[in-house]
């Protein structure tokens, strides 16, 4: 009887020192991970304080002011290495031919404005992939972060034809496009412009190709914020030549420059 409670007292001892040390190995691996993500945060803040742009992805959007026409993008990166990420970009942009000029109204002083001789409007949607180069970091968190883009991919050209207002011969008021009546859309008498509402139902579909490239200048004062100018250019190709407005010369390849303000986060 006293050797069974001592086998089991010993037992108790046993279990309980095995409990114990299990619980201070867990409680030692807690504390490891701790220490290693507390030195992973001030390695980062380290970092960032001497202007070092650290992150595993950023998301940038940015608004474009373009040499013939205007834009906006999205852009998702990946952080390869230190100095490289892979980009991902979403693009809408439209491109006008230098000769328009819109009118402030028609024959009649009630009507829209207009632009002559305009038989589309011209939009593209890209998508692309490319890589970010940095070239510069900050120096400093209030520096000025410098780097490199090149991208490239599809672009899907939309044609969506430009509707005006005219008088026709009985008298009465018509919208038209250049098809339906092209001595009228020419010669008029022109009321003014349509509206932006005409004309998304008969959208054509033009297929092409882009490539970019582009310097952007980060300021942005937190290694997390985005914030800056983009400079760049491109060149679109379509499979076809795009008509946007008579009496001209219809172009396939398109060169542009632009610039851009930028704004994202990342982490």
């Amino acid at each position: 009887m006293k050797r069974s409670a001592l086998i089991a007292i010993l037992g108790l001892i046993v279990i309980a020192s095995s409990a114990q040390d299990s619980t201070q190995s867990k409680k030692s691996k807690k504390e490891d991970r701790r220490e290693a993500k507390r030195q992973r945060v001030n390695s980062l803040i380290k970092q960032e304080e001497e202007g070092v742009l650290v992150y595993r992805k950023q998301s940038i959007f940015g608004v474009e002011l373009r040499t013939n026409g205007y834009g906006v993008f999205y852009e998702l990166g990946k952080m390869k290495s230190p100095r490289f990420s892979n980009i991902y970009k979403l693009e809408f942009t439209e491109i006008k031919h230098p000769k328009e000029e819109k009118l402030p109204n028609g024959t009649f002083a009630f009507g829209n404005p207009y632009i002559y001789g305009k038989v589309n409007n011209f939009y593209q949607v890209k998508l692309g992939l490319g890589q970010q180069v940095i070239l510069g970091q900050k120096g400093n968190k209030n520096g000025v972060a410098i780097t490199g883009i090149y991208d490239g991919g599809l672009s899907l050209g939309l044609l969506r034809p430009y509707y005006i207002e005219v008088q026709d011969s009985t008298g009465r008021g018509r919208q038209i496009k250049y098809e339906d009546d092209t001595s009228l859309f020419v010669g008029g008498p022109i009321i003014g412009g349509a509206g932006f509402g005409k004309g998304w139902k008969e959208i054509k579909m033009k297929p092409g190709a882009y490539l970019h490239t582009a310097l952007r200048f980060d300021f942005g004062r937190y290694n997390e914020m985005v914030q800056g100018l983009e400079v760049g250019l491109t060149v679109e190709a379509y499979a076809s030549k795009i008509p946007i407005m008579l009496f001209n010369k219809e172009k396939q390849i398109f060169f542009q420059g632009y610039i851009a303000l930028v704004f994202g986060r990342r982490r």
